[in-house]
């Protein structure tokens, strides 16, 4: 019989703790969206998966994994101005994220060095 009534009472108890870890869990998710801060991890996350890969880069600006850095820069001289007369901001802007990624790829070389 206390058998019966230990296992009814942590039966219960579950149930009711569960119950309130649901409503707590409502209850923030209702604070999140009041404040922008649920909208504000999605756009972070957004942003986070469009970073740009190397192959991306290279696509852009039309070299190859053996091209120098003097020719990716080169590449990017010409269709950065070519986009500032009579192109477009976003591929502009796209021409330069790509340079940005590729040197990451390609250590700087020292000023007084080779």
């Amino acid at each position: 019989m206390a058998a019966k009534i230990l296992a009814n009472l942590i039966v219960m108890g579950s149930a009711i703790l569960a119950r309130s870890f649901v409503q707590a869990y409502r209850q923030a998710l209702a604070n999140a969206s009041k404040n922008g801060v649920a909208q504000e991890a999605v756009q972070n996350i957004k942003r986070a998966s469009k970073t740009m890969t190397e192959t991306e880069a290279r696509q852009i600006l039309g070299v190859t994994e053996n091209s120098s850095w003097e020719e990716i820069v080169q590449r990017y001289e010409n269709l950065f101005e070519r986009n500032a007369k009579n192109g477009s901001f976003y591929l502009q802007s796209k021409v330069h994220r790509a340079k940005e990624c590729l040197e990451a790829f390609h250590p700087p070389k020292e000023p007084g060095g080779k």
